[in-house]
C-alpha cells in the first residue's frame, strides 16, 4: 500500500521561552530523502538538548528539522529509494537530529535499529539518545575496559541510568553522583558500587576511599563548572574524563599540574550535529554489542514517566524539576 497522508499532529517551539512556548500544531509530513525512512513515531523520548533548543541555546543542524526531538521509536511506513536493509511494517528506534515530537519522523535508515525483542514502543523510544552518547563517549573516546573505576555525574538521569549499567556490564566498577538518598538508592539498585549525595557528601574525599587513592579511571561530566578541577583531583594516573555538557557553567578554573603529573586526557563532544555516517557506526556496534544485553534483560532503560503528546510542555517542566529519575517519553497515539 502507497502510503499517502500529507498532514501530521506535531509539538513546535513557538518562540524561545519556557515549557508554554511548546505547541500542538498540524504541518506537513517530512519528505524522505533516497537514504532515509519514513517512521511512524508511537513514541518519543524528550532530552535535557530539546530543553535547550526550546530556550534557543541549541539550535538544530542545518538541514534538520526544526521540531524537537531526537530519539523515537515506531514503524515504518515509506522507504527511500536507496533503502534495502528494512521493509515496509518494520519496527524500528532511531536516532535524529530533530523531528522526533510528531506522528511521523524521517530518519536515515542506518540511524535506525531493530526494537529490541520483547521490548515495546515505549521502552525502546528510551534507547537511541543515551545509548549512543554513552557508547561513543565512554566507551569510544574514554576506552573504558574492565576492572576499570568509572564515575558518571547525574546518576539517575537518562544519561546516567544508561552508563551506570553499561559500565557494570562491561566489567567496570561504578560510582555515581546524585542529589538526593532516593536518587542514590536508585544509583545503587542499576549496579552502582558507590551512590555518592553530591549535596551533603564530598564526592571527592568519597572516590578517593573508594579507591584507596589510586583514582578514578574513567569519568562522564555533564556538569561542568567546579566539577572539573574536583575530576582532575580524584583521576587516576592515565585517566580519562570525558565532558558532554556544562549544567553548572561552561568557565571553570583548574590546577593545570594534574594534567601532565598525571597524563590526564579531557575530551568531550556532542552528538547531534555529527553526520549520518559517524552516528550509523555507533549503531552498528550497539547492534553487536549492546543489544543482546537488552533482549537478555540484563540491562534496561529506566523510565521516569509517560506523557502524551499534546503534553510535551509538563514532560519538558518535568525535566526541568530535575525530579524524574531515568527517561521521560512521549506517547503519541
Amino acid at each position: 500500500m502507497t502510503f499517502s497522508k500529507k498532514t501530521m499532529r506535531a509539538i513546535e517551539i513557538a518562540g524561545k521561552g519556557g515549557p508554554e512556548v511548546l505547541k500542538l500544531v498540524e504541518v506537513n509530513v517530512p519528505d524522505i530523502k533516497d537514504n532515509e525512512i519514513l517512521v511512524r513515531v508511537h513514541a518519543a523520548g524528550v532530552n535535557r538538548p530539546d530543553v535547550f533548543q526550546r530556550q534557543g541555546s541549541y539550535p538544530p543542524p542545518e538541514g534538520a528539522s526544526p521540531l524537537p526531538g531526537l530519539e523515537i521509536a515506531g514503524e515504518i511506513v515509506k522507504l527511500g529509494s536507496q533503502v534495502k536493509k528494512w521493509k515496509i511494517g518494520d519496527e524500528v528506534t532511531a536516532l535524529l537530529a530533530g523531528g522526533g515530537y510528531a506522528e511521523y519522523a524521517a530518519v536515515a535508515f542506518d540511524n535506525a535499529l531493530p526494537v529490541p525483542e520483547g521490548y515495546d514502543f515505549i521502552k525502546a523510544a528510551a534507547l537511541p539518545e543515551t545509548f549512543f552518547t554513552v557508547w561513543s563517549n565512554v566507551f569510544d573516546r574514554a576506552h573504558l575496559k574492565s576492572g576499570e573505576v568509572f564515575l558518571v555525574h547525574g546518576g539517575t538521569s537518562g544519561i546516567g541510568t544508561t552508563a551506570i549499567q553499561l559500565a557494570k556490564a562491561f566489567g567496570a566498577k561504578v560510582l555515581a553522583t546524585a542529589g538526593t538518598k532516593e536518587k542514590c538508592e536508585a544509583c545503587l539498585k542499576l549496579g552502582a558500587d558507590l551512590a555518592i549525595n553530591y549535596k551533603n557528601e564530598d564526592f571527592v574525599s568519597k572516590a578517593q576511599e573508594f579507591t584507596n587513592k589510586k583514582g578514578v579511571n574513567v569519568i562522564l561530566d555533564m556538569v561542568g563548572g567546579d566539577y572539573a578541577n574536583k575530576n582532575y583531583k580524584i583521576a587516576a594516573p592515565e585517566g580519562r574524563i570525558v565532558q558532554i555538557a556544562n549544567l553548572s557553567g561552561s568557565m571553570a578554573t583548574v590546577n593545570l599540574n594534574y594534567i601532565y603529573v598525571k597524563r590526564l586526557v579531557h575530551t568531550g563532544s556532542t552528538l547531534r550535529a555529527r553526520d549520518t555516517a559517524f552516528k550509523a557506526a555507533i549503531a552498528a556496534q550497539l547492534q553487536e554489542k549492546v543489544w543482546p544485553l537488552l533482549e537478555a534483560q540484563k540491562i534496561h532503560p529506566v523510565i521516569d514517566k509517560v506523557f502524551s503528546l499534546e503534553e510535551a510542555a509538563k514532560a519538558h517542566e518535568r525535566m526541568e524539576s530535575s525530579t524524574h529519575i531515568g527517561k521521560i517519553i512521549l506517547e503519541i497515539d
